[in-house]
């Protein structure tokens, strides 16, 4: 049987899943823009493709730790929307 997680590791953990929340809006968010994404928008420089499967991994993350059953109070809305978001960006 694993470990529990310490309250420390669950709180990294949830600020890792918030920052794998935000790729995964910030990927598609840059997509939205077409020609007008620039330098300086997140992933401007990947293809459609390799757009898709950041975001298929970021959500694969955000699945697993979302699933864990030893979460407090912490509010998973904004992952859930990610994860949702995600979803249907990759189709």
């Amino acid at each position: 049987m694993p470990e529990a997680r310490t309250d420390e590791l669950k709180a990294q953990n949830y600020s890792a899943m918030l920052n794998g929340a935000s790729v995964i809006n910030s990927v598609i968010a840059t997509h939205n823009k077409g020609s007008d994404a620039t330098v300086e928008d997140f992933a401007h420089e990947m293809t459609h493709d390799q757009k898709k499967a950041r975001v298929n991994r970021s959500m694969g993350y955000l699945k697993v730790m979302v699933a864990l059953d030893d979460w407090g109070s912490e509010d998973m809305t904004a992952v859930n929307a990610a994860i949702s978001a995600g979803t249907t960006f990759v189709g």
